[in-house]
């Protein structure tokens, strides 16, 4: 009995693999159709398939092959120039990258005018105002500063650094202008 039943199995198994052909021939003919069209190789199958073969080249040889030395025509060594960029900075670093502006204007130079009793003999005498003025500022600067507040003509100035570390700066009128009357604005 036992070859009976050994027989049906073997017609099973004939008609599976029937089955399972049919659809390999199909897929087959498919594959046909599709490599009958002309092949294009894009650029990046181009790149890979020249660096496969560099590789293989490499590989045939060995890779401890001897390099041409360079001739060297000096003792010294100079590292090559490269491109060197100009800054570009994203925000400036700090404020004084900024534009500068004059921080000696004129209403910094002149900080107030002296009223001591030896200045107001100076208005009378000398036709001459006194002033406190920035530690900074030099005699142009003093003058062009008097000018442009008062509105007058200033002949020459005097100045003296204090002990107390303040700059005052004697300002002699010109003679068509009185100091008295420019004190007394």
């Amino acid at each position: 009995m036992a070859p009976k039943k050994s027989a049906p199995k073997k017609v099973a198994e004939k008609k599976e693999t029937a089955v399972a052909q049919q659809p390999k021939q199909q897929t087959e003919t498919a594959k046909g159709a599709k490599s009958m069209k002309p092949k294009t190789a894009s650029s990046k199958d181009k790149a890979a398939l020249s660096k496969a073969m560099k590789a293989k080249k490499a590989v045939v040889k060995g890779g401890h092959l001897q390099k041409k030395r360079r001739v060297r025509t000096s003792v010294h060594f100079f590292l090559p120039k490269t491109l060197k960029q100009a800054r570009n900075p994203k925000f400036p670093r700090n404020s004084s990258s900024l534009e500068k502006r004059c921080k000696l204007d004129h209403f910094a130079i002149v900080k107030h005018p002296l009223t001591t009793e030896s200045a107001m003999k100076k208005i009378e005498d000398n036709n001459t105002l006194v002033f406190i003025v920035d530690l900074k500022a030099n005699k142009p600067q003093i003058k062009a500063a008097v000018k442009k507040l008062y509105n007058i003509d200033v002949a020459k100035v005097n100045t003296l650094i204090r002990p107390d570390g303040l700059k005052k700066a004697y300002v002699r009128l010109a003679s068509d202008y009185d100091a008295l009357d420019v004190a007394n604005k």
